[in-house]
């Protein structure tokens, strides 16, 4: 299943870069195992998947321990400041920060490890009460702070799109992410790169990349539904 899966999805990818006139090798597939077993994540690895995506620092480092193959892990989920410590040096990047503190925090935690970490800033495109992410007036204050911590390096922006029935609804979002990111580059802020664009998941990821996304990430798409605890 999880072979034909990743084969549908690399499809799709190449369609959506073909439409719009992309290289496939502008768009990195995250696939998002986060409530997954080790041995999913196996089958994908047999495919030729390097980079999975977690969204529990917990559930990371529990794989971490098992899996002593290197690859590319991504934390995607939300990230509170006394979890930091456990990943730093073991995720390529971070899409979910959301605060200067948070940035912060991070950057201490790489000092300790003379590393520099990679992050992108999470962004509330739709306003959503319900979502993490820092809303549209608040990024170029926050990304003016974060310039000066040395062992960070802001490399994009991410989102999570509303959860929506037709893909089109989100194309306006992926359109203003697009356009956040244009506009962040021609402010030249130092230690601030943006070349990386994280956005789109399995219900949206064609339209996202037909919006510029650099990096997808699919779960349901490539591992099938989650399993549902039966019912006695």
């Amino acid at each position: 299943m999880i072979a034909e899966n990743l084969k549908q999805v690399e499809e799709n990818i190449c369609a959506a870069c073909k439409r719009v006139g992309r290289n496939r090798d502008e768009v990195t597939l995250v696939a998002v195992s986060k409530t997954k077993p080790v041995e999913m994540i196996q089958e994908a690895m047999a495919e030729g998947m390097v980079a999975f995506g977690e969204n529990r620092v917990q559930e990371l480092m529990d794989k971490l321990e098992k899996i002593k193959e290197p690859l590319q892990w991504h934390l995607i989920g939300h990230l509170q400041r006394n979890k930091v410590k456990y990943i730093i040096g073991h995720v390529c990047l971070i899409h979910s920060v959301d605060s200067f503190r948070l940035a912060e925090q991070i950057n201490q935690e790489s000092e300790k490890r003379q590393i520099k970490t990679d992050i992108l800033l999470e962004i509330n495109i739709a306003d959503e009460d319900s979502k993490f992410g820092l809303k549209k007036e608040q990024v170029i204050p926050v990304l003016k702070q974060m310039a000066v911590l040395p062992y960070l390096r802001v490399r994009g922006l991410m989102t999570v799109a509303p959860f929506v029935e037709n893909a089109e609804e989100n194309r306006k979002h992926f359109q203003n992410m697009k356009k956040l990111m244009v506009d962040i580059n021609q402010k030249n802020i130092d230690n601030v790169y943006m070349d990386i664009l994280s956005m789109g998941m399995t219900g949206d990821y064609e339209v996202a990349i037909e919006e510029g996304a650099t990096i997808v990430r699919v779960g349901t798409g490539i591992f099938g539904e989650r399993e549902k605890k039966l019912q006695y």
